[in-house]
């Protein structure tokens, strides 16, 4: 049985433009629907289907095959059925053959895992149905206003005493993330419910992205659980700190004479030893002309660049003396000073307590301040999610 993924990604939206190539947490949206239909069990095949050449570029970089379409079904009126029918005709003249089975994966569920995936395939196959799609439980209670003004309960009689949660009958909502249809049955009816359909419930966070109101909520939600985080990060070999506000708590403790002091974290310390025994390269790149910078790094046996006031292009020049890829370097920084840095390097970090610039481009914000345990919170996150190279 030929199973193949199809992945809509018009180029136009109307409330938040761009956003099928826009990176959420480092991966973009038309890229999480394909890494999750490539994990899939059961797909052979991952297709993305766009009138949006620069879409098509990005999802060929996670995998999928592209399929241009016509401007006559890329409108916001058009249906998603239609693509799907074009896209299946495509399918047929590429490989010379229909797939016996659909799955249509929606980029704006930005969550979808391939186990969910696998389990609406599963139960269309079991039950021998035509079509299957993802539900959550929804509890909620639906009114209408009718014809005389009034509110009407539409899930739920509200004349009479309200039901209790664990004795209401249940209902389900689609999350409009995954659908799979026989592909006879759907081309017969032209319609994603072709027949015999079964509902199959997911534990998915209920957001879908047609506004900056909802990508905001995706973006909270992605910094404390998100599948995609580290799918297509490549292996990082040197990490780059900048020194106030990442290795101490941006303070400064000043005597008398003039003698300037600031406070580090043992457990900082402890983390960049573990990165150091695991062959990472670490440098840190700091404006700060105090000689305390140095005495750090020298305690920790880091690489060091401090009163460095353009901090790219001596990192670029580090880089190239270390023979790395940018793709190959993570940098961890805290204000505006760091922005460059952070934009060019494969992975970001900023701790909770940084700019709201940086913590708004880092690919992680942190979830312990500058000085008191952020580095050693990337440290194990680094070595948990293998990615050190």
């Amino acid at each position: 049985m030929k199973i193949a993924a199809v992945i809509p990604a018009r180029g136009g939206s109307v409330g938040l433009p761009g956003k099928n190539i826009k990176p959420l947490n480092g991966v973009p949206l038309v890229g999480r629907a394909a890494l999750a239909a490539a994990k899939s069990e059961f797909v052979s095949d991952v297709y993305v289907s766009s009138d949006s050449q620069e879409i098509l570029d990005v999802a060929a970089t996670f995998g999928a095959k592209g399929i241009m379409r016509p401007a006559e079904i890329s409108g916001s009126t058009a249906s998603s059925e239609s693509a799907l029918i074009h896209a299946l005709q495509e399918i047929e003249s590429m490989s010379g053959k229909m797939p016996d089975v659909l799955v249509f994966l929606q980029c704006t569920s930005p969550f979808t895992t391939s186990e969910q995936i696998d389990a609406v395939l599963t139960k269309l196959m079991e039950e021998d149905a035509a079509s299957a799609f993802s539900a959550i439980e929804d509890h909620g209670f639906i009114w209408q206003i009718a014809n005389d003004g009034t509110a009407a309960g539409i899930t739920h009689d509200h004349t009479k005493p309200r039901q209790r949660r664990q004795d209401m009958t249940r209902r389900y909502r689609e999350t409009g993330a995954i659908y799979a249809m026989r592909v006879p049955e759907f081309l017969a009816r032209e319609n994603r419910f072709c027949g015999k359909t079964v509902l199959v419930p997911v534990d998915m966070p209920p957001i879908e992205i047609d506004t900056r109101e909802d990508w905001t909520v995706a973006e909270a939600y992605a910094r404390l659980h998100d599948p995609h985080r580290f799918s297509h990060q490549n292996k990082i070999k040197a990490l780059i700190t900048d020194f106030d506000g990442v290795h101490t708590d941006d303070r400064v403790i000043v005597s008398q004479d003039g003698t300037e002091a600031v406070r580090c974290s043992r457990s900082d310390g402890m983390g960049i030893e573990m990165l150091r025994h695991r062959g990472m390269k670490m440098l840190i790149l700091s404006r700060e002309q105090n000689p305390v910078v140095k005495a750090r790094a020298t305690k920790l046996h880091m690489d060091v660049l401090h009163h460095i006031r353009d901090k790219l292009p001596a990192l670029d020049a580090w880089r190239a003396e270390h023979r790395l890829e940018w793709a190959e370097i993570a940098y961890v920084g805290n204000d505006i000073n760091d922005l460059e840095c952070m934009k060019a390097c494969g992975m970001s970090f900023a701790p909770s307590d940084a700019h709201p610039q940086a913590r708004t481009i880092s690919t992680i914000v942190l979830q312990r301040p500058g000085g008191n345990g952020a580095l050693r919170e990337l440290s194990e996150l680094l070595i948990s999610n293998d990615l050190i190279g």
